[in-house]
């Protein structure tokens, strides 16, 4: 065999041999260490207090699994029935999993982790035991304060205040009465562990959630920007005559290129009137020549999320009076994106805001009063925050993220949204940008920038050809 023969021979092993080596979800996220260091964190408040928590179960049908919020946020572990203690006396973390079940792996998962030295030596921990020895570990624990969760866990497409809402209905429903599994799971680590006090473990994770890594914010970036070349593909196939789920099907596609798991939230694609719903999803109208679509959607990427909204015509040019209503909206709008700084209260930034706010309108030529009426209705909303405790939302493992109200200034490594709306209520129309905010050292920056929000890039983004376009075609 001459040389370049077996220099061949070698490529085309190689990536064969790299292809065997198995990927296990969650490890392939972020290294050992940033779970390890937020352990650590997490250590230090719970003093020789011990937290324990569990992970999701398997879905319920042909879904992908994917681990609850707060047990991904501490472990890095997906897979499901997992349980996770972290000891703040012996500094020493132990997670608990199933055992190896060849048939599930063979005939349809794929290698899983399973207890022994090799899963721990990849999650950074120092025990990857059993399942069934944890009953064992909970009865030593006996006595001893057990920082768990109380509130419901978070998955995909989630944030807290979605299943907390719906366990208290389940609870409240005379014809169903259930407990969570949260609380369930809380009854039986009691009893397993007499004496001990059970403590919610979820304010203690919140607050450490709030302010993100450098890792989180560059997940967090590759969202948002999975996030804006789906708007902005959707842009440039938005037509007349197409329905609001049509413009879906064009970001999922995005999303599902750049590896997304799925979508973080349902998507609010809205037309004509439905603009007036800040949250309407229903995704059924066919967009109309004149209409103004406003278009909210972001992926789950790696477990971490995006939020980022835009308003377009429909036939790709702004009427005189849309760009009237849209322009307005967008200086009273990039008046408060201006005004955020670092070490500053949201009250501050609100009063930052509504000084610019009046200067616009005074200096704005309208000619419609009805959006004049708009506009000043929103300045007075402000105008009357100027105790504001938050701008918008924080965005992370969850679209609308935890620890939102635990500080009082806007510091670094906090992002969150802006989202004001504006609307003509007799007219239910309503405009509503939205933007990714990263409180930085020197003040902020805007994750989403690049997404089109002035009039004559949107329009130009929208006289390009879109995927409809592109779509293959069967032949006659």
């Amino acid at each position: 065999m001459t040389r370049r023969l077996v220099g061949a021979a070698i490529l085309c092993v190689l990536p064969v041999a790299m292809a065997a080596q198995p990927v296990f979800p969650g490890t392939d996220i972020l290294p050992a260490e940033e779970f390890a260091a937020r352990r650590a964190a997490l250590i230090s408040r719970i003093g020789n207090g011990v937290a324990v928590i569990q992970g999701a179960t398997e879905r319920g049908g042909e879904e992908p699994f994917r681990q609850n919020n707060q047990f991904f946020y501490l472990t890095g572990l997906v897979e499901p029935r997992a349980i996770a203690v972290i000891d703040g006396a012996s500094k020493r973390t132990a997670v608990f999993v199933l055992p190896r079940d060849e048939r599930r792996e063979t005939r349809n998962y794929g290698p899983a982790l399973v207890p022994g030295a090799e899963t721990a030596r990849l999650l950074g921990v120092d025990e990857a035991l059993p399942r069934d020895e944890f009953a064992r570990v909970a009865a030593a624990l006996a006595g001893r304060t057990i920082y768990t969760p109380f509130r419901e866990e978070v998955l995909g497409s989630q944030s807290s205040g979605d299943p907390t809402r719906l366990a208290r209905s389940n609870r409240e429903d005379p014809w169903d009465g259930r407990l969570s599994r949260e609380a369930v799971f809380r009854e039986k680590l009691q009893a397993a562990a007499p004496g001990a006090t059970l403590t919610d473990l979820d304010p203690l994770l919140d607050a450490m959630r709030a302010v993100k890594s450098p890792r989180e914010i560059a997940l967090i970036r590759e969202a948002t920007r999975i996030t804006g070349l789906g708007i902005m593909e959707v842009m440039r196939d938005a037509r007349p005559g197409m329905h609001e789920y049509e413009l879906q099907a064009v970001s999922e596609f995005v999303f599902k290129k750049h590896g997304a798991y799925g979508p973080s939230y349902f998507a609010l694609v809205a037309t004509g009137r439905n603009t007036y719903y800040t949250h309407y999803h229903r995704n059924t109208a066919v967009l109309q020549d004149g209409d103004l679509v406003q278009y909210d959607y972001a992926p789950d990427y790696k477990y971490y999320q995006s939020d980022v909204t835009r308003v377009f015509p429909a036939n790709g040019r702004f009427t005189p009076r849309q760009r009237e209503f849209y322009t307005i909206y967008l200086r009273l709008y990039q008046a408060l994106m201006t005004s955020i700084t670092v070490h500053v209260t949201p009250g501050d930034v609100v009063s930052r805001a509504v000084r610019k706010m009046d200067r616009i309108m005074a200096e704005f030529q309208f000619t419609d009063p009805k959006i004049k009426a708009a506009a000043e209705r929103f300045v007075e909303g402000y105008r009357g925050r100027t105790n504001a405790r938050s701008l918008g939302h924080m965005v992370g493992l969850e679209v609308h993220d935890v620890g939102g109200l635990q500080a009082e200034t806007l510091e670094p490594g906090r992002i969150f949204t802006i989202e004001p709306a504006m609307q003509i209520e007799d007219e239910r129309l309503g405009i509503r940008l939205e933007d990714m905010i990263l409180i930085t050292a020197t003040g902020y920056e805007n994750l989403s920038a690049f997404v089109p929000i002035e009039i004559d890039e949107i329009e130009e983004l929208m006289g390009q050809p879109g995927l409809s376009e592109a779509t293959l075609r069967l032949r006659r």
